[in-house]
């Protein structure tokens, strides 16, 4: 099978590598479309992020979804030739979180495609991929290129509970990639009344205004565009971090109301938070961290018609294509979603 291996920065090959038939409650897919994420291109771009690094080539990819092909002994409940989306979480189940129910903080995750451990956890991006059961949730009703969105969707969803009762409430989502955007989209499902968004992309606002934000801000044309929002204590409800930018944050800080809450999805590294602000006005801050049951969730909303991912894939790429396509993700003037066709 081909598989897409980095190796370095900016040494990213397709490479062939060996496939295997299912064990004993094992699934075996035909991986059909991935969607490439934020981490992925700091592995491209960077060779990593903050203290983790790459020690060994590793194949890429977590937002995938394919077909079954076959079944090992004693699964039950999946059909060959089934459409499935494909949770890259593999939680042990045993250790000390997971038996709390909190399965996104596992001591021994194994997550695809993260080079956090050593040997790293290798990735979902190849033509023949083998998973657990609980990982392949049905996506009949779905194209392939919308189930691979439900890890993406999972994470906002996983924010959108940390932030609790959205109903009626004000909500600024800071950063319009993939993240922030399908946020605006979760903040809406949940019941907020207004949205604001702001980035420095004209683009990725437009996309942001054709999904439904009430105000879509460019503040690199614009830098007092959240004034208004900003006036007496604040204004704001709720804020989405999704940039990982110090700028994002002391500019949410300034707008939220007092006792408002910041969700941090964003992962930019560390940075400097106007601490004094957020103490004075009561902030709650809440850091949001991968999911677990939010993707069966995520993929039923998809199929229900209750959020639609669609206007958030850009562009697809062939395998054959995938440094382009890698290099096509990153560029916030024209991508949103690039996802690669494994077929």
């Amino acid at each position: 099978m081909k598989a897409i291996v980095i190796h370095a920065a900016h040494d990213l090959r397709v490479e062939d590598r060996e496939a295997r038939a299912p064990a004993k409650g094992e699934v075996r897919v035909a991986i059909q479309a991935g969607g490439i994420c934020g981490s992925d291109l700091h592995y491209y771009h960077n060779g990593g992020f903050g203290p983790i690094r790459l020690k060994e080539p590793m194949i890429l990819g977590h937002e995938v979804s394919g077909v079954i092909t076959d079944l090992g002994d004693d699964v039950t409940g999946l059909t060959k030739g089934q459409l499935v989306a494909v949770s890259p979480s593999r939680p042990c189940q045993a250790c000390q979180y997971c038996l709390k129910g909190m399965q996104n903080h596992c001591e021994n995750m194994a997550f695809y495609g993260s080079a956090m451990p050593f040997p790293h956890i290798q990735g979902a991006f190849r033509e023949d991929l083998i998973a657990l059961p609980h990982q392949c949730v049905p996506a009949e009703g779905l194209t392939a290129g919308e189930a691979a969105m439900a890890e993406p969707l999972a994470v906002c969803l996983h924010a959108a509970h940390h932030a609790g009762d959205l109903v009626g409430k004000s909500v600024l989502v800071s950063g319009c990639g993939p993240i922030g955007l399908l946020s605006i989209l979760a903040a809406r499902r949940a019941g907020a009344s207004e949205i604001i968004a702001t980035d420095l992309s004209d683009f990725t606002l437009k996309k942001a205004r054709d999904i439904g934000a009430d105000y879509a801000l460019n503040l690199a044309t614009h830098p007092d565009a959240l004034a208004h929002w900003q006036t007496g204590k604040g204004q704001i409800d709720v804020q989405f971090e999704c940039s990982g930018a110090p700028q994002a944050v002391a500019a949410g800080v300034k707008a939220l109301r007092p006792q408002g809450t910041l969700v941090q999805l964003g992962l930019g590294g560390d940075m400097t938070l106007p601490m004094q602000a957020m103490t004075a006005k009561e902030i709650i801050l809440k850091g949001s961290f991968r999911f677990h049951e939010e993707f069966k969730s995520a993929v039923q909303l998809m199929q229900k018609g209750l959020i639609d991912v669609a206007p958030l894939i850009t562009q697809t790429f062939r395998l054959a294509d995938a440094v382009k396509a890698f290099d096509t993700a990153g560029d916030r003037s024209q991508a949103v979603k690039a996802q690669i066709d494994f077929t």
